[in-house]
């Protein structure tokens, strides 16, 4: 039976989490996602995630302050120079895989088309990470899937490990995929959330850290397989990371916002690879920007911002592990295997080094 983090007792950080300790947390935020698993007549491990800042139901008439930054940049994020340099978003953000990046990103704006509006200046925000080594390269979604996730999403608990665009997704050499969490913060005496959503599919086994504790040293390939055999590939992948929050941001601390993932990535066990894309975008819907017209906006004093700037790399950290601590064991292209995290071994690796 497969958990989250806090199931096995490890609790990250000194920040509460909302209600479902998940990016839905935030109000009106909310997740769908489509998952494609076949063994013929190729073997496709993939599928997309449609993260809405305000809900399907707003569509592109509520455009919300956005930032993103590259830690790493070997991965594509669409729609990304328009976005910082307008910083606005106004439709969904889209995560999959490498090789599904244009037919999500076409898949989005026939979306739009349909409902009747421009979703991102029909330039959609659509990001990737590589499951070419579960999933056969160059096969797997149709637009019907990007339709279904966006349609499909709904606030609340949040799937995470194999499923959406974390599908065929490896995190420190164990299955990744899907992660959330969120925390609740006070700025100036006003509670506000920020949660993330992670797509992992990074990392060495060895750097791999829990709460501080160097677990990944201690889960060696006498134990569990790497699900990558060839030890020099081990730390190339990808990680993107979507946050969001109601406390009020200017795009600029947005994107400051977004740099603060590589806080949780770090404490996680990340090193930005050069083979690894890290890719982050944060995005605040407390302010309501409009459309031909001059509008009022609340921000935040830069000073008040760094518990929100901790309290996202919190979330972030426990996202990667909640997508770690969910994945389960998947058989994918070629027979290939990706072992899922041992959580048993791991609830006594955190026992005893409680002990310390």
């Amino acid at each position: 039976m497969r958990a989250r983090l806090r199931d096995l007792g490890v609790v990250i950080g000194r920040f509460p989490a909302g209600d479902w300790n998940a990016i839905t947390d935030v109000p009106g935020v909310t997740v769908g996602y489509q998952t494609v698993l076949s063994d013929a007549p190729v073997c496709l491990r993939t599928g997309v995630t449609a993260i809405w800042p305000r809900g399907r139901e707003v569509i592109a008439d509520d455009p919300v302050f956005a930032g993103i930054s590259a830690f790493n940049g070997n991965g594509e994020l669409t729609g990304s120079l328009w976005l910082n340099e307008q910083g606005l978003l106004s439709g969904p953000v889209c995560l999959t895989g490498t090789y599904a990046v244009g037919l999500v990103r076409d898949a989005v704006n026939a979306y739009g088309a349909l409902h009747g509006v421009s979703l991102c200046a029909d330039l959609p925000v659509v990001a990737e990470t590589w499951d070419g080594w579960l999933s056969t390269p160059g096969a797997g979604l149709e637009a019907a899937d990007v339709f279904a996730a966006l349609d499909g999403a709904r606030s609340g608990a949040v799937a995470e490990g194999n499923i959406g665009g974390g599908t065929g997704m490896i995190c420190h050499e164990f299955k990744g995929g899907t992660g959330t969490a969120s925390r609740r913060v006070s700025l100036g005496g006003e509670a506000f959330t920020v949660g993330a959503l992670v797509q992992a599919n990074y990392g060495r086994r060895d750097l791999l850290r829990v709460n501080g504790v160097p677990a990944g040293k201690h889960l060696g390939l006498d134990q569990i397989p790497s699900a990558h055999p060839r030890q020099d590939s081990a730390d190339s992948g990808s990680l993107i990371v979507v946050l969001g929050t109601d406390a009020p941001l200017l795009p600029l601390q947005c994107q400051r916002l977004a740099r603060r993932a590589v806080l949780g990535m770090a404490r996680a066990g990340g090193i930005g690879a050069d083979g690894s894309g890290d890719i982050f975008l944060a995005f605040s819907t407390a302010n309501h920007p409009g459309r031909g017209q001059i509008t009022t906006v609340r921000t935040a004093d830069p000073v008040m911002l760094s518990d929100l700037f901790e309290a996202a790399g919190e979330a972030v950290e426990e996202s990667i592990l909640n997508a770690l601590t969910a994945a389960e064991t998947m058989t994918g292209a070629q027979g290939r295997v990706a072992p899922s995290l041992p959580l048993d071994r791991l609830a006594e690796i955190m026992r005893k080094a409680a002990l310390f």
